[in-house]
């Protein structure tokens, strides 16, 4: 009798235990899910958006450099070459800085410039002159927005080194800016502009990867031999002070042009994570940080994941601090193509994609190896992007990260000249800088996603597919 009554107490108490892990099931099934969001600030009234913004054509571009360092510098080697050009003024607080940039455009053939410098706000006496059209920014990260946020209110493009901004304020400063004055504003991603980038682009918009459902990118990058470089150290600050992918854009922003992204689909939702930081502190002791109030924040490395408003994704990946080959990975795979560049580059193809290539032994092609290197010099020989066949020879021979600097430069001069929308708008810019914020607040939440704001405020169907605008 004492077992039966055992037996019947352990049955009840597995229906009635099992009864509530079905109801609690049942009520996580019926909540709905919402990831974190953040605030979209509603347009001021008066505003337009700037997609596709044109200005008027400029016959000659006139330019003023704030910041000679590291980046900048390259900026007065590659822009003496450009056609239709003059650079104006130049900024910078390092007077070897200035020398040099000086020797660098009386070796171009063109007159010397004139020179801000001696205080920290010597650039905004640069943006005040009447006669410059651009303003190019290359200096810290921490003073890009607002430079070029004053850029724009004294009636000058902006043109903006990576990452254009760091956080969220900062990105809603640069958008109302440029949609009130009629600006443009483009972040300088010199990486959407490499070769291999820009061929498989073009075969992307010739359809040879049928769909594409998921894109890879990254800054893999051991930066040890350049750590000391950065003026104040201000690099390695800032990833002391921040978690989250800090530096997104290099991978992020090829990948958001083969999705057509604001052209079409929008970033929806991220998730990210970190590694715990092991080497980043070992080098806030050899190289000194600012704050040493707190841990060093920056985890190793860091991935995001994301996920599109079309069900696209793209994960993205960033390790500055760790032996590693330089990788950006570039890698997309589609209904009917892959594609990768790091660390070879190679295709792979459904065959009845081809059939009308020019490549050899297309009978012995298959869908899981990539194409013999025939083949694949084949297609890039055939689908080299217009701008490249144009550009290429000169590119590599001024330089510029390879050339793929030099295409850039010289796509934003075309573009002003001939008063044609840029290659990339202020949205770009939103879309690959907000990754620094909104992966901190993933990662600082316990890898919660995050819903991406949509930047162009309800116009990202506006246009149909991203492309180069050129000049009939």
């Amino acid at each position: 009798m004492a077992y039966e009554k055992r037996l019947s107490f352990i049955c009840a108490a597995i229906a009635f235990f099992s009864f509530a892990a079905s109801a609690v099931t049942a009520q996580q099934l019926d909540k709905k899910y919402a990831p974190i969001e953040v605030v979209t600030p509603a347009r001021p009234a008066g505003q337009q958006d700037v997609i596709g913004l044109t200005a008027p054509k400029l016959k000659t571009v006139r330019i003023g450099v704030i910041g000679l360092g590291m980046r900048g510098i390259g900026v007065i080697e590659r822009w003496v070459h450009l056609p239709g050009v003059e650079i104006k003024a130049i900024c910078d607080l390092v007077p070897k800085n200035i020398e040099r940039a000086q020797n660098e455009l009386v070796k171009g053939k063109f007159p010397k410039a004139a020179v801000y410098t001696g205080s920290e706000d010597a650039w905004k006496k640069l943006c005040e002159r009447k006669d410059i059209d651009l303003v190019y920014i290359a200096t810290d990260w921490k003073h890009h927005a607002q430079m070029g946020v004053y850029a724009m209110e004294h009636g000058k493009h902006a043109a903006i080194e990576v990452p254009a901004a760091m956080t969220l304020d900062e990105i809603w400063q640069l958008i109302n800016t440029s949609e009130r004055t009629r600006k443009h504003c483009m972040q300088l991603e010199n990486c959407v502009y490499d070769f291999f980038e820009m061929t498989t682009l073009n075969m992307a918009q010739h359809g040879l990867f049928g769909d594409i459902l998921h894109v890879e990118g990254s800054y893999i990058h051991n930066l040890e031999e350049f750590w000391p470089y950065y003026y104040n150290n201000w690099r390695l600050n800032y990833n002391n002070e921040y978690r989250g992918d800090v530096y997104a854009t290099h991978g992020l922003g090829p990948a958001c042009q083969l999705l057509n992204i604001h052209r079409g689909d929008r970033l929806k939702t991220l998730v990210a994570m970190d590694t715990k930081a092991v080497t980043g502190p070992e080098l806030a002791k050899k190289y000194g940080v600012d704050d040493r109030s707190k841990p060093f924040q920056n985890g190793d490395h860091t991935m995001t994941f994301i996920r599109t408003e079309n069900g696209k994704t793209i994960q993205i990946q960033h390790d500055v601090m760790n032996p590693r080959p330089y990788s950006r990975m570039y890698q997309l795979t589609g209904t009917d193509g892959f594609a990768n560049k790091y660390p070879i580059e190679q295709y792979c193809f459904r065959p009845k994609q081809l059939k009308d290539s020019e490549v050899p032994n297309l009978e012995n092609l298959n869908m899981h190896a990539a194409v013999p290197e025939n083949v694949k010099e084949a297609l890039m020989k055939q689908y080299k992007h217009p701008i490249t066949k144009m550009l290429e020879e000169e590119a590599k021979k001024v330089g510029g990260h390879g050339g793929m600097d030099y295409i850039m430069d010289y796509r934003l001069v075309y573009c002003l000249h001939n008063g044609l929308p840029l290659d990339m708008d202020v949205y770009d810019l939103a879309e690959w800088c907000c990754m620094a914020e909104l992966t901190r607040l993933s990662i600082e939440n316990g890898n919660a996603p995050v819903a991406v704001p949509d930047f162009t405020r309800g116009g990202w169907k506006k246009l149909n597919g991203f492309h180069h605008a050129m000049a009939e």
